[in-house]
């Protein structure tokens, strides 16, 4: 059983890019997660979810603020390479293979400089791939392999060293639905099997929706953060936070008398019907 402790911890968290005229990447985000969660960070192009992502992954630094990962303060940390090596397994969307390399040879790659011996790494690296679904695949070289496959040598890669924290940025977004399910499905199995903490950032509702819990971003903030529901309960989520939705939970009677939801300048019956199940939504974590 996986121990309830928190493993990230954002406070105060802000990002500003840029001299003058600054863009706020991200905008005093606080936030914690659990050992053992599936989160997604959800949001449009702009919204600040990867910024956050390499925050986390101490791939940049914050301008304020501070990022506490398995109980370091990523400020005090004096080596961000080692920090990373041990602690934080990635996923980039374009796997980024080395194309010279075997799948086997892929995976052993983190591990290089680390405790154990050679033969140890590979039966590890070995391991990793038969737990990935690719035992038949371990000399073939990424340009031998579909995306889905090149991408589940990646997921077995971040998990080399045994990472505490799993960081996938759009892990489907180069793939097919099936394959890209696929590897949704990988990590699932993942977290629930093995305890892994995985924090994926995607724009697309689908993915996010395979997770356990979804954080939704907006101009560099968390604007929402709910545990994952049933597919008719997320539809409902994402129509509040559309501009029909808005208009619904403001009780817009102007704009909704096109739509036949009001009616001399009230809600219809049907209009208040979905007003009162976006309300609901809206106040249910």
């Amino acid at each position: 059983m996986i121990e309830n402790t928190v493993l990230v911890e954002t406070r105060e968290l802000t990002k500003t890019y840029g001299n003058g005229n600054e863009v706020v990447a991200l905008d005093h985000v606080s936030m914690t997660i659990q050992r053992g969660e599936f989160v997604a960070v959800m949001g449009p192009s702009g919204s600040g979810k990867s910024t956050l992502l390499n925050m986390l992954g101490a791939l940049d630094r914050p301008s304020s603020g501070q990022v506490i990962v398995d109980g370091q303060d990523l400020a005090r940390v004096k080596s961000l390479d080692r920090f990373r090596g041990r602690t934080v397994g990635f996923i980039f969307q374009l796997h980024n293979l080395l194309p010279t390399l075997s799948a086997l040879e892929n995976v052993e790659v983190p591990m290089r400089g680390q405790a154990g011996s050679a033969r140890k790494q590979r039966q590890r690296a070995e391991q990793l791939l038969e737990l990935a679904g690719l035992g038949d695949r371990l000399h073939h070289q990424p340009g031998q392999l579909s995306g889905g496959q090149r991408q589940r040598v990646a997921v077995a890669r971040a998990l080399a060293n045994e990472p505490a924290l799993i960081l996938a940025d759009e892990p489907t977004g180069s793939l097919d639905t099936q394959a890209g399910d696929e590897i949704m499905a990988l990590l699932a199995d993942l977290n629930q099997k093995q305890g892994t903490t995985l924090i994926v950032v995607t724009h697309d509702r689908r993915v996010a929706q395979a997770t356990r819990r979804i954080l939704s971003m907006q101009d560099g903030r968390i604007v929402d953060d709910h545990t994952v529901g049933d597919p008719v309960t997320e539809d409902l989520r994402a129509l509040a936070r559309s501009q029909l939705g808005q208009q619904l939970l403001n009780g817009d009677a102007t704009h909704l008398a096109s739509l036949g939801l009001a009616r001399d300048g009230r809600l219809t019956e049907e209009g208040e019907m979905l007003q009162d199940m976006l309300e609901r939504i809206v106040n249910t974590r």
